[in-house]
């Protein structure tokens, strides 16, 4: 029983981080569109405890969001990786 809810919790938290995810790569999107900084304008979005667990790449106009959830091993928390990715047009129009 113990078990179920600790893999329970873990999976909560899990699609917890892909919203976070989700909303990063947004504001990101949203940065590319303004013609500010898409990589901090996504970890702007982030809350601190995800600063060193995400990984932001951006290219031609497209934000990918990458976050390891919060999990008692390391492993896990690599294995349970979630990402998100957005595009916009850039501010120029290209």
């Amino acid at each position: 029983m113990v078990l179920a809810l600790l893999i329970a919790l873990q999976l909560a938290v899990t699609g917890y981080t892909l919203h976070l995810a989700d909303g990063a790569a947004e504001a990101g999107a949203l940065a590319v569109a303004a013609g500010t900084d898409p990589e901090q304008a996504a970890r702007a979005a982030l809350p601190g405890w995800a600063a060193e667990r995400v990984e932001v790449v951006t290219g031609g106009g497209r934000i990918e969001v990458r976050v390891r959830p919060p999990a008692p091993l390391g492993a896990l928390s690599e294995a349970l990786e979630v990402s998100s990715s957005a595009w916009a047009r850039s501010a120029g129009g290209s």
